[in-house]
This record gives C-alpha cells, sequence and structure tokens, in this order.
C-alpha cells in the first residue's frame, strides 16, 4: 500500500541535504531537486523549459524501470513487456524520443477493464490501461512534473505522493482525536477520476508551467479516451484511473480544495487522493466543515458519494468509522498496577478488509489446486498474509490477526484433507501438531505495533505480541 515512496520521487524531505548527497550519482534525482528547489523558492513561478527534461534519455529509462517492475497488463495495441524486451529497450526509447521530440507521438485509447473492489461483491471498479508506450511517456512526464507541483502541496494531502503514505493519515487521526476532534466528517468523491473537468484541470497545470510543448502533450494524453467493447469514447471530463500520471493530476486539481480549507473554522481535514476526513471539535463545527467541503466541491464540478458521507461522533459504545481499511472505534484500556485506565481512539482491520483476506486465501486453498506442490500452496498463502499483515499490523490488530491465522491454518488443514483423501481431523492434525515446522505457514503473532498519538507509526513491534482488547 505505500506505492507513493517509489524510486525517482520528490519530496520535502527528500530534499534535505543528506539526500542531495546520496543522489548525486543519480542524475534524475538531482534534476527533481533542482525542480523543486526552484518551485518552492518561488511560489509563483511558472516553468516554460520542461519539454527537454522530459526527452532525456536517463529520464525514459527511469520510467521505462517503472513500467516493468510493475508488471502491467497490455493496452489495445497488445504489446507486453516482453515484446518490448525482444524488441530492445535501447531501441524501443531511441524511437520513442524521436517521435516526441518530432511531434510524431499520439497515444493511443486505453484498454477498459472493470476489476471487482475488495470486500464488495458485485460492485465493479473501471480501470484504463494504456499501451506500454503511453505507461513509459507518462511516468516520464510524472516524473518532470511531480516535484513542481509537491512544493505547493499541502500537509493535508497523503494520497499518492512521494514519502506519505497511508499510515501517515492514519496517524493523524490518532493524534487529533486525542486533542480532542471527536466529531468525524467522513466522504468519498464521487466518480473523482472520471469527473475532473479537463478544461480546469490544464488551468491548474497552467498555474504552474507555461511549457506548451509539454502542455500539448498533456492535452493529448487526457483527449485519448479509453476503448470498450470495441468502441472508442474521449469523455470531456475525467484522468481514466489507471494511468502512471493520473494520481498526480488528480492531486494536482485537488489542491485547489486543499489551500481553501480553513484548518481553524472548519476543523482538520486529512485526504488520501478522492477519501476525506475532517476532524472537528463539536457537533456544530462538523457540520459547518461538511457544508463547506460540499460548496468547494461544487466549485469544481465534483460532489461527495451521498452513500459514503456522513457525520460520525468518537464515542464509547459509538459506530465509529472505516478510513483507509481500518475500523476506528474509541476504547477503554483496563487499569493496571499504577496506571489508570484511559480512553483512546484504536482501529483494526475492518469487516471488509477482513472478508477480503478470507476470500484471498479461499482462493489459494480451493480444490482446483490440488495438482500443486503443497510448498507452492503455503508460499502463495504465506506472500498474501506476509503482504496483508505489513500493512494491518499498525493498529490495535492483535485480535484480528489471530482469528485471520485460525482461518489460514483451518482452509489449509482442509485443503490436505481434501487432497490426500483423509478426513478433516487428518488436515488438522497435520497442521497443529505433526508438521507445523515442516509445513512453514506465515506466524501473525507479536508482529502488531499498536498506534501512539504524538509518536512515529514506525516503531518496534513488542516481543510477545500487542495485549488484546
Amino acid at each position: 500500500m505505500r506505492g507513493v515512496g517509489e524510486e525517482g520521487s520528490v519530496s520535502a524531505v527528500s530534499a534535505s541535504p543528506a539526500a542531495k548527497e546520496r543522489s548525486f550519482l543519480d542524475p534524475v534525482r538531482a534534476l527533481q531537486h533542482t525542480l523543486y528547489r526552484a518551485a518552492k523558492a518561488d511560489p509563483g513561478r511558472r516553468f516554460h523549459a520542461l519539454w527537454d527534461k522530459v526527452l532525456r534519455r536517463d529520464v525514459l529509462w527511469r520510467a521505462w524501470v517503472s513500467v516493468r517492475r510493475n508488471n502491467g497488463a497490455p493496452g489495445i495495441d497488445h504489446t507486453t513487456l516482453a515484446d518490448v524486451e525482444e524488441y530492445g529497450v535501447a531501441r524501443f526509447l531511441d524511437e520513442l524520443a524521436v517521435d516526441l521530440r518530432d511531434g510524431g507521438y499520439r497515444p493511443l485509447p486505453a484498454r477498459r477493464v472493470f476489476i471487482p473492489k475488495p470486500g464488495q461483491p458485485g460492485q465493479m471498479r473501471p480501470l484504463s490501461i494504456p499501451s506500454v508506450r503511453d505507461r513509459v511517456v507518462q511516468v516520464a512526464l510524472k516524473s518532470v512534473l511531480e516535484p513542481v507541483f509537491e512544493a505547493d502541496f499541502l500537509p493535508c494531502s497523503f494520497g499518492f505522493r512521494p514519502r506519505r503514505s497511508t499510515h501517515d493519515a492514519l496517524q493523524v487521526v490518532i493524534d487529533e482525536a486525542w486533542r480532542g476532534r471527536l466529531w468525524v466528517v467522513e466522504t468519498d468523491i464521487a466518480n473523482c477520476f472520471e469527473a475532473i473537468p479537463l478544461d480546469r484541470l490544464m488551468q491548474a497545470i497552467q498555474e504552474r508551467v507555461c511549457d506548451q510543448s509539454v502542455l500539448k502533450l498533456l492535452r493529448v494524453m487526457l483527449r485519448a479516451g479509453v476503448m470498450q467493447d470495441g468502441q472508442v469514447r474521449r469523455p470531456v471530463t475525467g484522468t481514466p484511473q489507471g494511468g502512471g500520471i493520473s494520481p498526480l493530476l488528480c492531486n494536482v486539481y485537488l489542491h485547489r480544495l486543499d489551500r481553501k480549507w480553513d484548518v481553524r473554522e472548519h476543523g482538520v481535514l486529512t485526504r488520501f487522493a478522492d477519501d476525506a476526513l475532517v476532524m472537528c471539535k463539536s457537533r456544530e463545527q462538523a457540520e459547518a466543515a461538511l457544508a463547506r467541503l460540499r460548496e468547494l466541491l461544487a466549485e469544481l464540478g465534483l460532489e461527495p458519494k451521498e452513500a459514503k458521507t456522513r457525520i460520525v461522533h468518537l464515542r464509547m459504545g459509538g459506530q465509529g468509522l472505516t478510513f483507509l481499511g481500518f475500523t476506528h472505534h474509541m476504547v477503554r484500556s483496563p487499569a493496571r498496577a499504577g496506571r489508570p485506565s484511559i480512553t483512546f481512539l484504536a482501529r483494526w482491520p475492518s469487516d471488509k478488509a477482513m472478508q477480503h483476506a478470507r476470500d484471498r486465501l479461499r482462493e489459494l486453498t480451493d480444490r482446483s489446486r490440488f495438482r500443486l506442490p503443497v510448498e507452492m500452496v503455503v508460499q502463495e498463502m504465506n506472500w498474501f498474509l506476509n503482504g496483508w499483515s505489513g500493512y494491518f499490523k499498525y493498529g490495535n490488530s492483535g485480535r484480528r490477526f489471530a482469528q485471520l491465522h485460525w482461518y489460514a491454518q483451518t482452509r489449509l488443514g482442509l485443503f490436505l484433507s481434501k487432497r490426500y483423501d483423509r478426513g478433516r481431523r487428518f488436515g488438522r492434525w497435520l497442521v497443529g501438531v505433526r508438521a507445523p515446522a515442516r509445513l512453514r505457514l506465515a506466524g501473525l503473532a507479536g508482529t502488531v505495533v499498536a498506534p501512539r498519538p504524538n509518536r512515529p507509526w514506525r516503531e518496534k513491534p513488542n516481543a510477545g505480541g500487542e495485549r488484546r482488547r
């Protein structure tokens, strides 16, 4: 879930003197630091000489490395990453640079597919898959534009930004709840990526960029459209979700909301792309914040998703809120020797996250996989469990982790029982008693790091695991 910290990105943290020394031998990083410092030093500056940076061989090569690492699917031209490697990456990038320089580059429509939303059966999310060629151009353009706009972005924005993650946003929720902001406006911008007006988006970009070649390329990209069921659609709104530059463009546009937000009057805004929370001191302030949020979104041509918009009061026994995969509830710690009981905001994996995990484990131990070696099935289960727990361990997740580990053991036991045509007791005995060390199913105990107010969220876990609440 920490995709925003990828190689080649720059932020205020990475622009420190120590980071400059580390990037001495990396010309792309040095370029990004230069652009960031120039943009930070002059907030009113408009950059007019960026096109030559996009065409640099090292920038295009870095873009290719990023695209190759993501290992994405082909676009409508059916060209795969393996096809490009067989053709020759150097030759591919040289020809792409010539097309860009001579004005012959034309992006293809993105291939529109629909993927299921995790934990929401029957609901699908549209995803646009550009061709490999177009993805390389988008990432190269993002590498040059991102440091310029990163200098302007505010601390309340966390989504798809370098050196900022979901856990940074979650820590703000913990900190503000500890300070007494217990009335929360919870909302989601409806069809954010698809609804952004292209003309207003270009206006937002032109506040910082006046290089006509870069602006022309952006317009061509945004108007390339998508292909669905053999037909090409070119809508007048939206930056298709799935492109390498789409998250940056979304943040550039929503920065207009961030900079108009008054924390003192309406509370603390925490935004992760199109998901937003406002932490307030009272119900009156929360209602005023929601009204202000609707007003600002209307000015941008957007609107909140009504089904996910509500005001929540964080209190003992209350309904709590769900944000970035976690459920948040106010809980009371038990009194200990010499320590009084305290009330604090705890979080653990949401019901949807747990259901998604169980569904994935069920897929990995399905009957159709009986012919696979047991070691391979266990290895794939471990990959999923380690990745899933790597995100959710930063919370009060001990009880949920124990539940998921028991479910993983049960599924593996059933898989072994059916594979060897034995009873269920055989599988439970094999997993729990006979050969747990040999099977090497990943354990989740002792990995939880409980969040604490006003402390860094990256802490070492307790050796014995988190105390269950």
